[in-house]
């Protein structure tokens, strides 16, 4: 399982933010006219729930719940680095000092292709009217027009959906990203009860081949809100050829977690359902399909003499929910120290999304 993070990574990790290529001049505003882009379209989470890491004791042959719970921690880290890439891409435009709908074209310098901005005003997008959009369009020597980021916004308070592809957003990324897709829905209304949140959805991963990879991620939905110094996430990432013992393939890492940013710790529930369960119930997703029920039952079931004391010593660790420190994984089950008591109960007010839902997911542009 360590290679699941590898595609997941490269998919965010290779989009180059083109921007820096645009040789629009850089000046402020006109007098009485400010910036239009949104200053802000990211939600930051705690590294103890979100990072690109992985552990493994060698010396213990025993499945931990470091095995399943710092896979979470990639997943999280993958989302929220795909939102960041959305919105240093939204940052840079913003370095321009829009201050008005308009349009301009310019060669990126990272792929030598013609990138076209156009942004207007009153736009209608999934019943409902934005103060702005802006399209980024892709044209290479093909003159074939693709599109490449669209950005859906309100000014104040900052409301937004932005939709990215990044193929097309920079050539260099390998072609097997062709038809990956990023969303990121961002709010400061407070609508949800959050002062800041958002909603990141990757889809269109390409999965690796399962006789070298089975855990490799198809897509990624996740949840973000902070409120003060506590943040909490739920979301699911599915995984169509993975397999655990008993030979059934398609599962979902259903999750809810949260974090608390000044102490960097933080805690997460991990179920593992069908990736076609049709259930929005929180005890179906996380409790009747643990981590630690999930294993049981298929261990029992392809070797039904095995012995308890052997079966539990395999599964130690998987016990929900896990805590988390800034080094990641401590253990599973029960709490290190009071001071993680409000994220548990954060968590129990969470629940994942529909794995069927999260199965028949397409982001596509407007």
């Amino acid at each position: 399982m360590k290679t699941v993070k590898a595609t997941m990574i490269l998919a965010v990790m290779f989009t180059a933010i083109v921007f820096q290529s645009c040789q629009k001049n850089e000046v402020e505003p006109p007098a009485g006219q400010e910036n239009i882009m949104p200053e802000r379209f990211v939600v930051d989470i705690p590294n103890s729930i979100s990072s690109y890491s992985y552990y493994k004791d060698s010396n213990i042959d025993t499945l931990q719940g470091n095995d399943i719970y710092n896979h979470l921690r990639t997943f999280i880290y993958v989302g929220e680095n795909a939102a960041g890439i959305v919105g240093d891409i939204i940052l840079s435009i913003s370095l321009y000092n829009l201050s008005q709908p308009m349009s301009f074209s310019f060669t990126s310098e990272s792929d030598g292709r013609l990138k076209t901005v156009v942004i207007t005003e009153n736009a209608f997008f999934e019943d409902y009217t934005w103060q702005y959009k802006l399209t980024m369009t892709d044209e290479g020597p093909e003159a074939i027009e693709n599109t490449a980021l669209q950005v859906f916004w309100d000014k104040n308070p900052i409301k937004g959906a932005a939709i990215m592809n990044p193929y097309y957003i920079d050539h260099n990324t390998d072609p097997k990203f062709m038809e990956t897709m990023y969303r990121i829905d961002y709010s400061e209304t407070g609508e949800l009860g959050y002062t800041y949140h958002m909603i990141v959805t990757i889809d269109g991963l390409p999965l690796e081949d399962p006789l070298d990879n089975p855990y490799s991620v198809s897509t990624l939905k996740m949840f973000v809100g902070k409120n003060g110094d506590l943040v909490s996430v739920y979301g699911n990432t599915e995984h169509p050829n993975a397999i655990f013992f008993n030979g059934e393939s398609g599962f979902d890492w259903a999750f809810t977690a949260a974090g608390k940013n000044s102490t960097d710790i933080g805690v997460a529930e991990v179920g593992l359902p069908s990736n076609t369960l049709n259930s929005s119930d929180r005890y179906t997703l996380l409790v009747e399909n643990s981590i630690e029920n999930v294993f049981t039952e298929q261990i029992y079931e392809v070797w039904p003499w095995i012995d308890s004391t052997s079966v539990q010593s395999y599964l130690y660790n998987t016990q929900a929910p896990g805590f988390f420190d800034h080094d990641g994984f401590v253990q599973g089950g029960t709490a290190p120290s009071p001071e993680y008591n409000p994220l548990i109960s954060i968590i129990a007010g969470l629940t994942p999304y529909n794995p069927l839902v999260i199965n028949q997911l397409e982001v596509e542009f407007d």
